[in-house]
């Protein structure tokens, strides 16, 4: 009777899975990057910028469970709560800005 050896598991270390999923969603925030230089509006960059945020939160609740550590997941936290005030400032803003009848740079809507 064989039994299978030990020192070759099929899984991946939980740890690594993390890490990897971290490395991917950091890599796809570059692409999202181009739309915050790129725009072409400027609801298009916020958007991309709320989403930068959004990812950086994941990012760091991933590396919080990867690394074991707690103080990273506050981090992350407060950053979330700071990237939607961001996300509702820049909104009440454009909004005033554009029922006041001003037009926004890069086109804006027509």
């Amino acid at each position: 009777m064989t039994t299978a050896p030990t020192d070759f598991p099929l899984v991946a270390a939980p740890t690594d899975l993390l890490l990897v999923a971290a490395v991917l969603l950091v890599a796809l925030a570059a692409v999202v990057g181009y739309r915050v230089v790129v725009g072409p509006t400027l609801q298009d960059r916020v958007v991309a910028i709320n989403a930068l945020g959004t990812t950086a939160v994941v990012v760091l609740a991933l590396l919080a469970a990867a690394f074991d550590d707690p103080g990273l997941l506050d981090v992350a936290l407060v950053y979330g709560l700071l990237n939607f005030l961001l996300s509702v400032g820049l909104a009440r803003v454009l909004g005033e800005r554009s029922a006041a009848g001003h037009s926004t740079p890069g086109g804006g809507p027509r």
